[in-house]
C-alpha cells in the first residue's frame, strides 16, 4: 500500500472517530499528523509543524475572543433587544429578524455555533408561542448564520480565504460571501414558504413586556434555563392562536411563588435596552474591525486582538473570563486538520489524489463529487474540518484552468456548510435542544428529513451555478 493511500485512510479514520467517539477532530489531527509523518512519511517535528497555520490562529483567537467580550458586557443582548423593537413585534417578521441577527453576529466574527446558541432559544420560544413551525425558526437561524459566514472578517470566510492564499489560487471574497449569502437566503425563502410563513401574516402583533425582553435577554446569555421562558410571559394580540395564553402562564407562575421576579425581570429589560459606555465602545469596535480590514486591508485576527484588548483594559471586569471563553475547540479543530493537510502536501498526497480525481477525465464531474462529499460528510462532521480537507484536494485539477478556482471554492464552501442543520451537526443538535414543546424524536426526524433533502439538492445546484459557467 502506497504512503499517500495510508495517509488519505488515515484521514478518513480521524473524520470517522471524531463523528462516533466525540472527540475534537483536531487533536485527532494532530495525533495523525505525528503518526504518518514520523512513520509514514519520514518527516521530522519541524516539517510537521511547518503546515501550522499560524495566520488562522490569530484570526481565530482574535475574533472570538472580542466577540466573547461583546456577550460578556452585554451589547449582543442590546443587538438581539433592539432587533425584535426594530420589527415593531410583527410576528410575520420574526423569523427574517432571527434570520439577520444570526447573520451579522456571524458576519461581525461570531462562530456560527455561538450565534446559533445565542439566537435559537429565543427564536424558538417565538415559535412555541405562536405556533410558527419550529422547523422553519430553526432552519432561519442556522441558515442565517450560515449566510453571514463567509464575510471577509468572519470566521468561515477568514479560513477559506486563508487555505485559498495558502495554496496559490486565485481568490474573490466579495464572491465567496455573495454566493453563500444567496444560496442560504434563497433556502431560507423557501423554507419560509413551504412551512407556514406566508400564514402568520393574519397572526397579528406581538406585544413584548418588559417581562419577556428581560427573560429573552438572559436565554441570549445562556443562562436561561428553559427555551420557553420568553414565551411563557408575552402576551399577543389579533387572530394568533397564541392569544391571551401569556396570562393565564403568568398566573400560575404566581401561584408557584414567583411573582416577584417580576421586578427583577424589569430591571434586566431596562439593562438590554440601553447602551452604556461599554457597549458603546464595543459596538464602536465592531464597526472599527470592519473598516479596518474591508477599506484598510488590515489583518483580521491582529486588528481583533488588538480592539478585544483595548477593551478589556477599560473594563476588566466585563472582560475577565473572555479567554475562557474563545472558541479553543474550533481553534483547535482547524489547526489540526490544517496542519495534518500540510504533511499531504509534503507527502505528495494531495497531487496524488488530485491527479486521481482528474484522471476521471471529466473535470465537472470531479467537480461535483468533491461538492458532494464535501456536503455529505459536513453533515455528520466538522464543517471547516471538511473545508480544510476538501480545497486543498481540489488545488491540482483547478490548476488546469478548465474550471474557475473562484467558482469552485465557493461551490465547496457553500456545499460544506448549508447542510449544517442536520441535527448531527452542533447548529442542528443547538436548534433541537433549544425547541421548547415539541415531540422531540419527531422534530429529529425532521431535521435529519431536511437535512437530507439539503445535502441531495444543493451541491448539484451551487455546481451549477457557480461552477459550470466557470466563474474565477
Amino acid at each position: 500500500m502506497s504512503a499517500e493511500l495510508i495517509s488519505i485512510l488515515v484521514l478518513v479514520v480521524v473524520f470517522v472517530i471524531a463523528t462516533t467517539r466525540s472527540i475534537n477532530m483536531g487533536a485527532l489531527a494532530f495525533a495523525a499528523a505525528f503518526g504518518v509523518g514520523e512513520l509514514v512519511a519520514d518527516l521530522d517535528a519541524d516539517k510537521i509543524f511547518a503546515g501550522f497555520p499560524g495566520d488562522l490562529f490569530v484570526v481565530l483567537v482574535g475574533v472570538t475572543y472580542l466577540f466573547a467580550i461583546a456577550r460578556a458586557n452585554g451589547t449582543t443582548d442590546w443587538l438581539v433587544h433592539a432587533s425584535i423593537r426594530l420589527v415593531r413585534g410583527r410576528v410575520v417578521l420574526i423569523p427574517w429578524v432571527m434570520f439577520v441577527l444570526t447573520g451579522a453576529l456571524t458576519a461581525i466574527g461570531a462562530v456560527s455555533p455561538a450565534a446559533v446558541a445565542i439566537v435559537a432559544p429565543i427564536a424558538l420560544s417565538f415559535a412555541a408561542r405562536y405556533s410558527i413551525s419550529p422547523l422553519l425558526m430553526g432552519a432561519m437561524v442556522v441558515h442565517g448564520a450560515q449566510g453571514g459566514g463567509f464575510s471577509p472578517i468572519s470566521i468561515y470566510g477568514s479560513i477559506v480565504n486563508g487555505i485559498v492564499e495558502r495554496e496559490g489560487l486565485p481568490g474573490n471574497e466579495v464572491a465567496l460571501f455573495l454566493a453563500s449569502l444567496i444560496v442560504n437566503l434563497v433556502i431560507a425563502g423557501v423554507v419560509f414558504v413551504l412551512f407556514g410563513g406566508l400564514k402568520l401574516r393574519g397572526d397579528g402583533v406581538l406585544v413584548e413586556t418588559a417581562t419577556a425582553s428581560g427573560k429573552a435577554g438572559r436565554v441570549a446569555n445562556g443562562s436561561g434555563a428553559g427555551a420557553g421562558s420568553a414565551a411563557a410571559t408575552t402576551t399577543g394580540t389579533g387572530t394568533g392562536t397564541g392569544t391571551g395564553t401569556g396570562t393565564d402562564e403568568n398566573a400560575r407562575e404566581r401561584e408557584r411563588g414567583k411573582g416577584t421576579s417580576e421586578e427583577t425581570d424589569e430591571e434586566t429589560d431596562e439593562d438590554t435596552s440601553r447602551l452604556n459606555p461599554a457597549r458603546t465602545a464595543t459596538l464602536a469596535a465592531l464597526v472599527a474591525l470592519v473598516v479596518a480590514v474591508l477599506a484598510f486591508d488590515l489583518d483580521a485576527g491582529l486588528t481583533s486582538i488588538t480592539l478585544a484588548v483595548l477593551l478589556s483594559t477599560c473594563w476588566p471586569e466585563d472582560s475577565r473570563n473572555a479567554v475562557t471563553q474563545i472558541a479553543w475547540p474550533t481553534v483547535l479543530l482547524i489547526c489540526g486538520v490544517l496542519t495534518y493537510v500540510g504533511v499531504l502536501d509534503q507527502m505528495g498526497t494531495i497531487d496524488w489524489a488530485g491527479e486521481g480525481v482528474s484522471d476521471i477525465g471529466v473535470p465537472l464531474l470531479s467537480a461535483v463529487l468533491l461538492c458532494y462529499i464535501g456536503a455529505l460528510v459536513s453533515a455528520f462532521a466538522s464543517s471547516v474540518g471538511i473545508m480544510g480537507a476538501l480545497i486543498p484536494l481540489a488545488v491540482p485539477f483547478l490548476a488546469q484552468g478548465e474550471i474557475g478556482a473562484v467558482g469552485m471554492v465557493a461551490a465547496l464552501a457553500v456545499s460544506a456548510t448549508v447542510v449544517d442543520v442536520s441535527p448531527f451537526s452542533t447548529n442542528g443538535a443547538l436548534v433541537l435542544a433549544a425547541a421548547p414543546d415539541v415531540d422531540r424524536e419527531r422534530f429529529f426526524r425532521q431535521l435529519m428529513m431536511y437535512g437530507g433533502v439539503v445535502v441531495a439538492v444543493v451541491p448539484a445546484v451551487v455546481w451549477l451555478a457557480l461552477v459550470v459557467p466557470g466563474w474565477g
